[in-house]
């Protein structure tokens, strides 16, 4: 007995949910491979914050950090991070229900918000330099630089990518692949405000009120 012929229609639906089966392995298979970059990341600050905790008294004769830290400053950059993760949030929804307009509003104010932490971080360093408190001056000011610079790279990062998205979202919409690569960035940018309250915690403040 021979098999029957698979009518046109019947093959193109069959291919039509075979292609969408490998598009959600590939969009779970993507997610996934996110999920262990950021186990990866995490693991690169904690080994910045060890380093930073072994050497954080180690001044040197040089400045300590209560007379360099300017504290409200650093308040208000994280007060801009925080919020540019809170506008994140805001475009959540849109992009669930595919509204392009919006997604792309809420994305711009949060890379404006994380362009300005950017700025005052890069503010605060040069000021720091000047006054001869560089990264050369003593092993704790090493790791300060290095720990939060680090971050501040991180940042500068996800504003490339944001930007990319963007611009992406204005050529292609919010189609299934881009809703998947704006996920990632939505893990990478929340992942990014979570290490800069460790930072603010163990090295701003406490490093004030020691």
């Amino acid at each position: 007995m021979t098999d029957r012929a698979l009518d046109p229609r019947e093959a193109a639906i069959t291919w039509h949910h075979a292609e969408e089966d490998a598009h959600d392995h590939g969009g779970s298979a993507t997610v996934l491979g996110f999920w262990i970059y950021l186990m990866s990341d995490a693991l690169i600050f904690a080994s910045l914050f060890a380093m930073y905790g072994v050497v954080s008294t180690a001044y040197a004769g040089g400045p300590v950090p209560r007379e360099i830290f300017d504290l409200p400053l650093v308040a208000l950059n994280t007060a801009l991070l925080l919020a540019s993760s809170i506008t994140f949030g805001q475009a959540i929804p849109h992009i669930e229900e595919g509204r392009v307009g919006p997604t792309r509003f809420w994305l711009a104010v949060t890379g404006l918000l994380g362009a300005a932490f950017v700025g005052v971080e890069l503010y605060e360093f040069s000021h720091l330099i000047a006054e001869g408190a560089g990264p050369q001056r003593s092993a704790f000011l090493s790791a300060f630089f290095t720990l939060v610079a680090t971050h501040g790279a991180h940042v500068t990062v996800g504003l490339i990518w944001i930007a990319t998205m963007l611009v992406q979202l204005g050529q292609h919409g919010l189609t299934g692949e881009m809703k998947r690569r704006l996920v990632c960035l939505s893990m990478f940018w929340h992942f990014l405000d979570i290490i800069w309250i460790g930072v603010f915690t163990f090295v701003y403040l406490y490093g004030v009120i020691r």
